[in-house]
């Protein structure tokens, strides 16, 4: 299998500027029998920035999705991941985007994320999204990150 029609994986590649400028790439993924795979994708330092003052907000983000027949390609992930340094958003707000954007470019059976979002104003925000129910018999591993108390 040919994977040249990738733009990043095995190339130079530098961090979009923002969000939209990022492009997730995605490969083909062929099920197999029985029930779906879940596939999780974990960036505990992930960054973005307040809105409203321009200050960096930092969280634990964990995508789990059952493929269909695309896979999102790991490195096309981080650097979408990485192009919300300099994007000011709020936690929610970043949280849902990059869940859609993964819809988007997979189209999954099914997707969740969790946004642990570190302590603003002394509150931790947590961010959950889901597609709809799980497929009927995956092996859901519960998230792993705990409930604030330095998280970690």
């Amino acid at each position: 299998m040919s994977y040249d029609e990738l733009s990043q994986l095995g190339r130079a590649s530098s961090a979009p500027a923002s969000p939209g400028e990022a492009m997730l790439e995605t490969v083909p993924y062929t099920r197999s029998d029985g029930p779906p795979a879940i596939v999780r994708f974990t960036c505990p330092e992930f960054t973005s920035l307040c809105p409203v003052t321009g200050q960096p907000d930092f969280a634990h983000i964990v995508i789990d999705y059952a493929p269909d027949a695309r896979l999102v390609e790991s490195k096309s992930l981080k650097l979408f991941l990485t192009s919300f340094r300099n994007h000011g958003a709020f936690h929610e707000d970043c949280t849902v985007m990059i869940a859609r954007r993964v819809m988007e470019a997979t189209k999954p059976l099914w997707l969740r994320i969790g946004g642990y979002w570190y302590p603003r104003g002394g509150i931790p925000i947590d961010v959950f999204w889901q597609s709809g129910s799980p497929p009927e018999g995956v092996f859901l591993p519960d998230q792993g990150v705990p409930p604030y108390r330095g998280r970690g």
